[in-house]
């Protein structure tokens, strides 16, 4: 017999025990050891039994259980400490509250990516529902969003998270299988069953997208905890339907994905403006997004702003101030058809607020493109990015490739200007570190030598012997929870101790890093089977996902326990793997720049990095903390992949191996510990997302909420002025040009010492000097007179003495006393002198060139306007 309706019933916990709910409930214990072994002492068996879920625990808890708990006055207490605990956790000031700037954010709203968010060449895994295990979306900037999220939440960052259900949580709030078994079961629980938001007379809030043909995406908002931050999940109203618009009925994929990104955009924002509403917390002034939705965040802010009395321009400068964008590189996943998002935009905003062919522009990839055409295709990375005046890669490397990937955008101007920047990510030490490091560390040092990491240094309270007790110890936890145990169901392996254990999570996206070691499959076998210095090989690969050479090594029976694949492991196995391996291997065979989680996750446990120079890693490497391999060249042939498989074999045998297993008279592999401590002691404090939180606030958050409060003071007067130079000044642009220029100083031949004198006569077509910078850009060139390193010297406007010719020698800077004729400062015939010196430095090549540039105090960049006029 069918019921027409269900529920679940839920545990009813006695007086003394109500606050386990508030526990169990607040993602907080996925990352806080202490609430975990509270919960998880109130029924051991139980607590293994549901594989460390605590909602799940509650609801197994029989009675009985329950009613002893509840009468045992010590198990009472530590529930009530770990309740108040929490909440001064939550309530309490934190690192945030201790800046005292006035200028920081009193909210920052963060929309992370989503797992359909994955470009083609992903750092991670390219599949959504198939991540490498360790490794919790397939996009690192998803990966990495749960630990910008609780990291936020230990410093008291004012964050609110922003998702849906189904992605988020398995994402960016539990990290899905960062945090122990019970994790991602316990969170889609949470997700699911989170409070609904609700109005003061109980009805439940939903958001509703509207869509073409009169229909509209819905979702309620549930509203979960993750320590001090609250994430607001959308839970749509009608899972899996589509919009009723004639391409979206089409079920086209391209339909999908974005209604997918309206509905995480603007229903999210619609989620945050609604929380804030109805819980007194406040409007966020900064909004970090990234992702396909980042842009549609911007439009939404927009189309507000306009709705509320703003200009569109006006409202352009106050978003863009105020939005950080976490960097998309474009590519057939940004694309979608101009024609459908016209359609959207138009259900969207039936006002006509948003003025549709200026919007398609904004996400157009051919240069300004004034009157762009529907049917044009809208990159959805582009719209981000000119949505938003700070934009961040995740590490220099990443930056720079993210530069260079847009620098169309900025004809006229080089890469290095495009204004893209970077924070280098980081991940949540209390996730990661293993819990022997932290004991030790704990026992042994004071709190700030142990958070700096000088407690690990030699000569401090850590020795040698203890520090190699440590690795072992965690060398065998990881090997005992591999399948077949410490030996492996043949027992080939010797002692666990004395096996150089390798981890690796293979990523078919980046091919990394098993092409180069199958590339040589028998030195590979003659590698994990060298009787004298053995080597196991622990391979974390998605499902479905491992290479046909490796699954046909993994079955040679002489490999034993020297080749493990996982394809499905359990959390405790992931933990431990990043803990207890020796060395973490990283090699990509297309490198993107992007970092990867999981070789900071093994670095704050002493593992040992060999890796190719590639995102954190690429600027952290020190010549003491690991081994580096170069970057493959791009469009390698064969035999440079063969060559890079035996320089990557060579290293392993000959470096690796050998500093491993040089032992001293007290059987220490000495040289190895001073790796480990170097890893330690300079690594790890930089890969800490404390660390990666606080320079988006140094270096984003905190500029951004200024900016904003310059531009909307006044009611939005200091926007209004932007807007209104900003069009002054492309109006007159046209009639910007370099007239010519003079440089005198130089010897025969130039050697280095000699400065350069540069006198260049400018138009301003209407402008005046403080509109503009003039500058003389220099540096070496190659062989087509390309500058390759690009240095920037600001030239100064002169007037001429009276009699003097435009610019002749009696002519003095502006300001400083020159004679201006003309009452706008103009001099002579309209042009305008600028002067200026260039010092010779370095031999060889040399060239340089005069540009004009847009300059005002708001501009986040050189680049920001787009325009520029250059000599020649």
């Amino acid at each position: 017999m069918r019921a027409i309706r269900r529920f679940t019933v839920r545990t009813l916990l006695p007086a003394p025990l109500a606050e386990l709910e508030e526990l169990a409930h607040d993602l907080r214990w996925a990352w806080h050891p202490p609430t975990r072994a509270v919960l998880a002492d109130l029924d051991p068996a139980a607590w293994s039994r549901v594989g460390g879920d605590p909602a799940a625990l509650l609801d197994a808890l029989e009675p009985e259980r329950l009613a002893a708990a509840a009468a045992d006055p010590a198990l009472v207490a530590r529930v009530r400490a770990a309740a108040a605990d929490l909440r001064a956790y939550r309530t309490g000031p934190r690192w945030y509250q201790g800046q005292g700037g006035a200028a920081l954010p009193a909210a920052v709203a963060w929309f992370p990516p989503g797992p359909d968010d994955a470009p083609a060449a992903a750092p991670d895994d390219p599949a959504p529902n198939a991540p490498a295990p360790g490794d919790p979306a397939p996009h690192s900037l998803e990966a990495l969003a749960s630990d910008h999220l609780r990291a936020a939440s230990d410093l008291g960052v004012p964050l609110v998270a922003v998702g849906l259900v189904d992605d988020l949580l398995r994402g960016a709030t539990d990290g899905t299988r960062d945090t122990g078994p019970g994790a991602t079961r316990s969170a889609a629980r949470d997700g699911g069953a989170a409070p609904l938001l609700r109005e003061p007379d109980g009805t439940p809030v939903v958001v509703q997208v509207a869509t073409p043909g009169g229909g509209a995406l819905g979702a309620r908002v549930r509203v979960a905890r993750a320590g001090r931050v609250p994430v607001l999940l959308l839970d749509p109203t009608t899972p899996g339907t589509t919009a009723a618009g004639a391409r979206a009925a089409a079920g086209s994929a391209a339909a999908r994905r974005l209604e997918r990104a309206l509905l995480r955009g603007v229903g999210g924002l619609r989620a945050v403006r609604a929380h804030a509403r109805l819980t007194g917390a406040p409007q966020p002034e900064v909004v970090h997004a990234g992702g396909a939705h980042a842009g549609f965040v911007g439009l939404e802010r927009v189309r507000e702003l306009v709705a509320g009395g703003a200009t569109y321009d006006v409202a352009l400068e106050l978003v863009r101030a105020t939005s950080v964008l976490a960097v998309q590189v474009p590519g057939p996943a940004t694309l979608l058809d101009g024609a459908l998002v016209a359609e959207h935009l138009a259900a969207l905003d039936p006002a006509g607020d948003l003025p549709v062919t200026d919007v398609l522009t904004l996400g157009a990839r051919a240069g300004d493109g004034v009157g762009t055409p529907v049917d044009t295709a809208v990159d959805t990375a582009v719209l981000a990015l000119r949505l938003a005046d700070r934009a961040s890669g995740d590490s220099r490397r990443h930056g720079r490739a993210c530069r260079e990937a847009f620098a169309d955008l900025w004809p006229g101007f080089d890469p290095q200007e495009v204004p893209i920047g970077s924070v280098t990510a980081g991940v949540h030490a209390p996730t990661w570190v293993a819990p022997e490091v932290t004991d030790l560390g704990a026992r042994r040092m004071s709190a700030r030598d142990l958070a700096t990491g000088a407690g690990w240094d030699a000569g401090g309270p850590v020795e040698d012997a203890e520090l190699w007790e440590l690795r072992r110890r965690l060398r065998a936890r990881l090997v005992d929870l591999l399948p077949g145990g410490a030996v492996g169901p043949r027992g080939s392996a010797p002692g666990a101790d004395e096996v150089l254990t390798v981890g690796v999570v293979h990523r078919p996206s980046s091919g990394a890093p098993l092409d180069l070691l199958l590339a040589d499959p028998e030195r590979l076998v003659a590698l994990l089977l060298d009787a004298a210095r053995p080597v196991r090989l622990v391979v974390a690969a998605p499902p479905g996902g491992v290479p046909a050479g490796l699954a046909a090594l993994a079955d040679r029976p002489d490999l034993g326990d020297r080749l493990v694949v996982l394809t499905d492991a359990s959390c405790d196995v992931v933990r431990a793997l990043h803990a207890g391996c020796d060395v973490w291997l990283d090699t990509p065979v297309d490198p993107s720049g992007a970092s990867t989680p999981s070789g900071m996750r093994a670095a704050l446990n002493g593992v040992l990095t060999v890796a190719v120079r590639d995102g954190w890693w690429d600027e952290w490497y020190d010549g003491e903390d690991g081994w580096a391999l170069p970057r493959p060249a791009p469009d390698e042939g064969d035999e440079a992949t063969s060559q890079r498989a035996a320089a990557l074999h060579e290293l392993l045998a000959e470096q690796v191996l050998t500093c491993f297993h040089d032992r001293d008279g007290d059987g220490l592999p000495r040289r190895w510990l001073a790796t480990v401590r170097r890893t330690l002691v300079s690594l790890a404090p930089k890969v800490q997302a404390t660390r990666m939180v606080a320079d988006h606030v140094a270096h984003l958050y905190a500029p951004a909420a200024a900016a904003g409060a310059a531009l909307a003071a006044d009611d939005l007067a200091g926007a209004v002025a932007l807007a209104g130079w900003r069009s002054r000044v492309r109006a007159a642009w046209p009639g910007v040009a370099v007239d010519d220029v003079e440089v005198t100083g130089a010897g025969t031949p130039p050697r280095v010492g000699d400065v350069l004198r540069v006198r260049a006569s400018v138009t301003l077509g209407g402008l005046l000097p403080d509109d503009v910078a003039v500058q003389v850009l220099h540096g070496p060139v190659d062989p087509d007179d390309e500058i390759t390193d690009l240095h920037v010297a600001a030239l100064t406007p002169v007037a001429p003495a009276p009699g003097a010719p435009d610019g002749g020698a009696d002519a003095e800077p502006v300001g400083a006393g020159g004679a201006e004729p003309d009452g706008d400062g103009r001099a002579g015939d309209g042009r305008y002198a600028y002067v200026g010196e260039v010092g010779l430095t370095r031999t060889g090549p040399f060239g340089w060139t005069v540009r004009v540039v847009p300059r005002h105090d708001a501009l986040t960049s050189v680049a920001a306007t787009g325009l520029v006029a250059t000599a020649g």
